[in-house]
């Protein structure tokens, strides 16, 4: 049996760290002595050390959240939990790639290109003008606005929906990415993932950036896998 002050030099955490984690539930309750003292075993240390490994892959919260709930777990409970948080940085992972592909895809196409210069990318735009500058009907641009992927700058009060160049923008893109064969919710997910950053250049190596990130992450909990396999063992023993 352990001491806190063995559990706090095992772990890298400070004693008060150990009893604030183990306050929250993040470690299972320590045994107390007749005493009063707290004592804890060798799971205590693997599971600081699996919130450790956990909270710099998906964040301290999500961490917490994962280890408070696996002590009431079934193991199979526990490992298919542990199993989605690998599903959602594969899926983060899928969804950055296909912003990084896309984009690149917008960048070489002539097409594109030729499509801003005609659209007056500087202007505003009424769905008619627009949608002959990008080739496409005007019921298309009416269908891509009801599935969220556009919004007009404004609608006038005789119903004339006007684009601003941030629109015109955001459309030719749509437009690249339909033309090109992307579905429409991964076209969402596209614009979503390239809202944020500016464009060009900049959007690339933000994109990057993530994606580097991510593989960090995805190694670091793949480290912290070992110390919840060990979680978990010591579950089904139990």
């Amino acid at each position: 049996m352990l001491r806190t002050a063995q559990v706090s030099a095992a772990s890298g955490y400070s004693v008060q760290q150990v009893r604030d984690l183990e306050r929250l539930g993040v470690i299972p309750a320590a045994a107390r002595g007749e005493n009063g003292y707290r004592s804890y075993s060798s799971l205590h240390v693997r599971a600081l050390a699996a919130y450790r490994g956990l909270a710099a892959a998906i964040g301290p919260v999500e961490a917490r959240r994962l280890l408070v709930g696996i002590w009431t777990m079934t193991v199979a409970d526990a490992a298919a939990e542990i199993g989605s948080v690998h599903v959602r940085l594969a899926t983060e992972r899928a969804r950055l790639l296909r912003a990084q592909d896309a984009l690149r895809w917008i960048r070489g196409d002539s097409d594109v290109e030729a499509g801003a210069a005609a659209s007056g990318a500087d202007d505003t735009m009424t769905i008619t003008e627009l949608a002959r500058a990008l080739g496409v009907r005007s019921s298309t641009l009416r269908f891509w606005e009801q599935e969220g992927l556009v919004v007009p700058e404004r609608v006038t009060s005789l119903r004339v929906r006007i684009y601003d160049a941030a629109s015109i923008r955001a459309l030719r893109i749509v437009a690249a990415l339909r033309g090109a064969g992307y579905r429409i919710p991964d076209v969402r997910d596209i614009l979503a993932s390239l809202d944020d950053v500016d464009a060009g250049d900049a959007t690339g190596r933000v994109l990057q950036r993530r994606l580097d990130d991510l593989a960090t992450r995805t190694v670091l909990l793949l480290e912290a896998g070992t110390d919840l396999a060990q979680v978990i063992t010591r579950l089904r023993r139990a």
